[in-house]
């Protein structure tokens, strides 16, 4: 996999080939994720609203909120409530709160049951109102309480004298009459214009006053992250892993794609390409074994970061290429000379091309094709056959492995005189009884592959 810019395709490929590996990884991640439910138990909010009268500004407001979550109206619904295993500083923890619109300010409670959040909130509420209007009686100066209660009987008792004055007047007989029942009207609506500004003057007077907005309702479902919650993100969150794994793995591969790559590990000449048909657009290894077992349980047997095979066009196409590398072997080499067919151990479609070159190649020239372990290679020694030639397919082995086999080459005596390079193609469905083929298919298939070979 190569540096370029990650494409929806490319997801859309891992998905696809990793599908169910990526499955299994989601199942784990939800049992983490029922996992982390059972050591979070369920929790379960409500609110209660507290209305604060007059005029209130923002920084006002907000020292509302921490005296309704500080210590003194926590511990104090902490005593009323007295829950069996929940201390003050438990609570404190589970109590919140937050400046509405309207002067509103909404205290929310957490608890284990809906029952308990219901409690919380209503009682922390309570507790804040009274603490509240605690503050202001404590802070209220008691003359100054004497001297209004003072002023507002010396209102009343001049209101009441005015009263006394106008009934006295000659009410609607004389000019001077009404005059005086006017002026005596005034000076009562005066005194009163007195009294309310006196009111708003005072802050202590209007906003003592809070008043709880009925009682929290009580909660209907868990407070998030609920269990549901917690398994689906641990099934989403091990599905992203698992797509950011195989393509952080993919980016750091180290095993060789391009032929140019493959043939400066080897140190020899490319000699052609040739194509192994497979029953399925993927082909498994075969290898056996439990590991092998464990892979292919898990799907992650088949490789993701290959192109598509290719549509093979007919058999007579890719024997057309295998009669190329044998030609130019003949080529280079005297006709009499023998050579082995290296295949590194775990290749299958390196194998099944090194047979199919034997094949081809008949007796002219004479070849042998012989497996080598990547891990420990070994290559037989010069006996009938003298050098090598080198069969793999790309996208399989880093460039010390095939370091290690070229080198074994050359331990053992063996010149490698070329490397072939086999891919994968698909095989178009066979065409039914009722429909001939046209005779000239083959030969287009054939022109057709000419012109790419080699590649």
């Amino acid at each position: 996999m190569n540096d370029d810019t990650i494409r929806l395709v490319t997801i859309g490929r891992i998905i696809r080939r990793r599908r169910r590996f990526l499955v299994i990884l989601a199942l784990m991640g939800a049992l983490v994720g029922y996992g982390t439910s059972l050591l979070f138990p369920p929790r379960y909010t409500t609110s209660a609203s507290v209305l604060l009268p007059g005029a209130w500004e923002d920084r006002e407001l907000l020292t509302q909120v921490e005296i309704a979550t500080s210590s003194a109206v926590v511990d104090q619904a902490a005593d009323r409530l007295r829950w069996a295993g929940a201390g003050k500083s438990e609570l404190r923890d589970q109590v919140s709160a937050k400046a509405a619109d309207g002067n509103i300010i909404k205290i929310s409670g957490t608890a284990d049951t809906p029952e308990h959040a219901q409690q919380l909130s209503d009682q922390v509420a309570q507790q804040f109102v009274t603490f509240a209007a605690r503050v202001v009686n404590d802070n209220s100066d008691p003359e100054a309480a004497e001297r209004r209660e003072a002023l507002e009987q010396t209102v009343v008792r001049t209101s009441r004298r005015i009263t006394e004055l106008a009934d006295a007047a000659d009410p609607g007989k004389t000019v001077e009459g009404v005059q005086a029942r006017t002026e005596l009207e005034k000076l009562r609506t005066t005194l009163q214009e007195a009294i309310g500004k006196l009111d708003q003057a005072d802050p202590a007077a209007g906003k003592a006053s809070m008043v709880v907005m009925g009682p929290a309702a009580r909660p209907a479902g868990e407070a998030p992250p609920t269990r549901i919650q917690l398994i689906v993100a641990g099934a989403a969150l091990f599905f992203v892993l698992g797509i950011v794994g195989q393509l952080t793995a993919a980016r750091m591969s180290r095993r060789l794609r391009t032929q140019p790559e493959i043939v400066a590990a080897l140190g020899s000449a490319l000699l052609g390409t040739v194509d192994v048909a497979v029953e399925r657009p993927w082909h498994r290894p075969a290898d056996r074994g439990p590991r092998a077992r464990i892979r292919r349980l898990l799907g992650v047997d088949v490789r993701w970061d290959v192109p598509a095979p290719r549509v093979s066009g007919d058999e007579a196409g890719r024997r057309l290429r295998y009669r190329r590398v044998c030609a130019r072997l003949h080529d280079r080499l005297p006709s009499s000379r023998r050579l082995l067919v290296v295949v590194p151990d775990g290749d299958e479609i390196a194998r099944r091309a090194a047979r199919q070159l034997v094949v081809e190649a008949g007796t002219d020239p004479l070849l042998r094709a012989v497996e080598v372990p990547v891990s420990r290679p070994m290559v037989p020694d010069p006996g009938e056959e003298s050098g090598a030639l080198v069969v793999l397919s790309a996208g399989r082995w880093t460039a010390g492995e095939l370091e290690g086999i070229a080198e074994a080459c050359a331990d053992a005596g063996h010149e490698v005189v070329g490397v072939v390079i086999a891919g994968m193609v698909r095989v178009l469905p066979a065409r039914s009884a009722d429909r001939p083929r046209e005779a000239a298919t083959p030969l287009l298939a054939v022109a057709h592959d000419a012109k790419g070979s080699p590649r």
